[in-house]
């Protein structure tokens, strides 16, 4: 739920903390059908008037650097950044529909991953993770930045060097 302007909206927490899920997007929109609903990347706004041109699911089997098996499911919406729809951003209402819609034909998994694919038509399209809504003015603004490469096996490194810090002091203080 938003609170107050450029506050997050309470999240469920993802696998992946960096990672917004198409559940907890929908369900932050719940609320707010009427209010335009603008995605910025680039430190811009998406032109109003934007397309949601593809909504896909994915479902990925891979080896990773380390040679380990991963697997993952991931939902897909591709934004065409133009002005052809109209003056105004679509409603978060709509956005939700046709999401919706998709689901009606498409298994999708509410806890998926989400990746935006972003273009204006002439540079390639970019992909892109987004952070949690934020209620900014009258409208809902998603950021979307782009979505980095990373280790499989250096990242549960990471964690699990996290987790083992935390175990040792409780999480309370340095070790």
């Amino acid at each position: 739920m938003l609170s107050s302007d450029n506050q997050k909206i309470s999240p469920v927490l993802p696998l992946d903390s960096s990672d917004l899920t198409i559940g907890e997007l929908l369900e932050a929109l719940a609320d707010h059908k009427e209010k335009p609903l603008v995605f910025r990347y680039d430190g811009r706004p998406v032109k109003p008037g934007y397309h949601v041109t593809e909504v896909k699911a994915g479902h990925f089997s891979a080896l990773d650097c380390g040679a380990n098996p991963e697997s993952w499911t991931e939902i897909f919406i591709q934004l065409w950044d133009v002005t052809d729809g109209g003056p105004v951003h679509m409603p978060a209402g709509k956005f939700a529909a046709i999401v919706r819609k998709v689901a009606d034909h498409l298994a999708l998994d509410r806890s998926a991953k989400l990746t935006f694919e972003v273009s204006d038509g002439v540079r390639p399209m970019e992909l892109h993770r987004a952070a949690q809504p934020t209620l900014a003015g009258d409208a809902i603004e998603v950021e979307l930045s782009p979505r980095p490469a990373s280790c499989k096996p250096r990242d549960r490194w990471l964690e699990d060097q996290k987790a083992a810090g935390a175990a040792c002091c409780g999480g309370n203080r340095p070790c």
